[in-house]
């Protein structure tokens, strides 16, 4: 299967629009190898020169060459780190030049193109005429007449040296060949034109159909899969159908178009300006790769989609609740191969192994079918996520499993994430990496699964250090510590070791009704989750201690005399702290046969409603303070 994807303008750092296209497009192509078995053969092309790469260049004071080399080379650093595998061919514009020039002239001796003062334009009138039968516009043939499209896909550079299309036909067509208009600051290649260099369409199909026509033997370059961003479709992948198809006389020139979707940063589109412009690296210092493309996994490749903390939120919750389905089955299995009687046995009293299997069932079959249906990857997960829910209940139903089945699911769902490009580990492991801090999901060089001797090493010390700290609570002075005090000693020691040494080491201990299970994780990851619980802790103990409080304060008003009580109160009734608030009535204009305030602090006589309000307030505290001076007599 041939598939051809157009690569980056490198001329700035890598963003997250980027990661969306080739990141998207890695999941696709795995999919294609690894679940499909289609043999892939992937071009990308670099474009190394462009206007916007040559005014960079002019503006920093470096040559093109040196700019678009250091943010390929950045390029390429974000895909490993992103987990992207690399292309089969990698192509350059400027390594091409000479087929780029052969191409060009190719087309102007069959009559579609034209020399205009040095540049070379493709003619969509001819190509579109009785002598080509071409179509112009397959992909979005509404845009066809779009004219800021048009002198888009130009650039800017071009269009302004040439006035626009002073020197087109017709205003669809477009550049072949640039010729040079200042040759101070933009770089020239030779031509039969005249120096100049390639328009920006011409790149693909030159490239492209070289590697594939010349070196991998398919008839007229063609390919089946062509991808690239939904940006692309018009004007950039319309005029490469149109100069391909009329150049190698065929009436289709790819197969599929595969066109990724808008990406928006917290529903506005990446601009610096907007300042929500995040480059790959920028991402990756908050989340890891596994969650960035389980992020992409979660959106179908081709729709919009915005990316924020909310979206990646998602993804963290789903990614937690897999990492908790490969530990509860991974424990269940260890439990399985220790117990005495390995049953293997589908009971038919209570059809839970039919109920898993059938569950298995379900997932495998609408897993195929989602991504039969155009990579449908949101449908793929939330296939699998119903398997986790069916396996916990599984789980949760009794304590006596059937391991092979357990394995089966387990493999089954690593197996689908390899495909997805979320884990490396080989068969039969199950679950992902045990870490998760490696930016790079293709690091050949990276741990498997064991521990390791620098990692045992440091549980053994461990163990050594919680049993001496163990013997020495046993041994001590009994004279003057208790036997409940040694034990508590111990519990702390055991509490110790479970919730601040053996994180460390990335092992989770976690005690059940049944006794203890361990699980391999993310040091990083349990240092979050017991940040977490100590923040918690802390929350909570601060609520406690402020309704502590309250109540002291309430008990304190309670004490309180009926009279004193009312000469206390402030404007603010709900306020505790009466100190800095204005006082509510005038505390010597008090009644003394009845307790009760005649006037305001402001020195009005209270009103009718004023009087009846006071009396309530005197009545309720009245019915407080004999309720405490009750309780001090018993």
């Amino acid at each position: 299967m041939q598939n051809v994807r157009c690569g980056p303008t490198v001329y700035a750092p890598s963003h997250m629009g980027h990661a969306r296209t080739y990141l998207g497009f890695d999941i696709i192509r795995k999919i294609l190898e690894n679940y499909f078995n289609y043999e892939v053969d992937l071009v990308m092309n670099i474009t190394d020169l462009d206007d916007k790469i040559i005014d960079r260049a002019n503006e920093t004071g470096i040559t093109h060459t040196e700019l678009s080399t250091k943010f390929e080379q950045e390029f390429h650093e974000d895909m490993r780190a992103l987990g992207v595998a690399p292309p089969t061919v990698l192509t350059r514009v400027t390594d091409y030049m000479d087929e780029i020039v052969e191409y060009i002239s190719a087309m102007v001796q069959k009559g579609v193109a034209y020399e205009s003062n040095g540049s070379v334009y493709f003619s969509v009138s001819d190509f579109t005429s009785d002598k080509f039968n071409g179509v112009y516009g397959k992909l979005e043939p509404e845009n066809v007449g779009d004219e800021a499209k048009l002198a888009e896909g130009e650039g800017n550079r071009f269009t302004q040296a040439t006035h626009g299309t002073s020197d087109k036909r017709n205003p669809r067509d477009f550049a072949l060949w640039k010729a040079t208009k200042d040759y101070e600051t933009e770089p020239s290649w030779d031509s039969p034109w005249g120096g100049g260099r390639p328009g920006w369409h011409i790149e693909c199909s030159v490239m492209a159909s070289t590697i594939f026509r010349d070196f991998m033997g398919v008839e007229g370059g063609r390919m089946d899969i062509h991808s690239g961003g939904i940006d692309l479709k018009f004007p950039h992948h319309d005029n490469e159908l149109a100069q391909s198809e009329s150049c190698n006389e065929c009436d289709q020139w790819v197969n599929y178009f595969v066109h990724s979707g808008h990406l928006h940063i917290k529903g506005f589109k990446m601009s610096k300006s907007l300042k929500n412009f995040i480059s790959i690296r920028q991402a990756l210092e908050q989340n890891t790769a596994r969650q960035v493309r389980l992020c992409f996994l979660m959106h179908k490749y081709n729709a919009p989609m915005d990316y924020g903390d909310n979206t990646m939120q998602h993804a963290i919750v789903l990614e937690k609740t897999f990492v908790e389905f490969f530990h509860n089955v991974k424990a269940a299995l260890r439990a399985c191969a220790s117990a005495k009687n390995k049953h293997q046995k589908w009971s038919q009293k209570s059809n839970q192994e039919k109920a898993m299997y059938d569950a298995l069932s379900a997932s495998r079959k609408a897993v195929g079918g989602a991504l039969r249906d155009d990579f449908d990857t949101p449908t793929a997960l939330q296939a699998l996520t119903e398997l986790v829910k069916s396996t916990n209940l599984y789980l949760n139903a009794s304590s006596s499993h059937v391991s092979y089945l357990l394995q089966s699911v387990a493999s089954f769902v690593t197996e689908i994430f390899r495909v997805f490009g979320l884990c490396r580990t080989v068969a039969p492991a199950i679950g992902f990496d045990n870490s998760t801090s490696s930016l790079s999901l293709n690091n050949e060089n990276s741990k498997d699964d064991g521990v390791g001797e620098e990692g045992l090493a440091a549980l053994l010390d461990a163990l050594v250090n919680f049993r001496s700290n163990v013997r020495a609570a046993k041994d001590a002075n009994k004279e003057n510590t208790s036997d409940k005090d040694r034990m508590n000693i111990v519990l702390s020691e055991c509490d110790k070791f479970r919730d601040d040494i053996l994180p460390e080491l990335g092992i989770r201990l976690e005690d059940k009704p049944d006794g203890s299970i361990w699980k391999l994780c993310d040091p990083e990851e349990l240092r979050r989750e017991r940040e977490l619980k100590q923040q918690e802790a802390a929350r909570k103990l601060a609520e406690k201690e402020a309704m502590k409080e309250q109540s002291r304060l309430k008990e304190l008003i309670n004490r309180m005399p009926p009279t004193e009580f009312m000469k206390q109160l402030t404007l603010d009734d709900n306020d505790n702290d009466s100190s800095s608030k204005k006082k509510k009535y005038d505390s010597e204009s008090f009644d003394e046969s009845t307790g009760l305030p005649t006037k305001l602090s402001n020195g009005e006589e209270l009103n009718k409603n004023q009087r009846k309000k006071a009396m309530k307030e005197y009545s309720g505290q009245k019915k407080k303070y004999e309720k405490y001076l009750k309780s001090l007599e018993n």
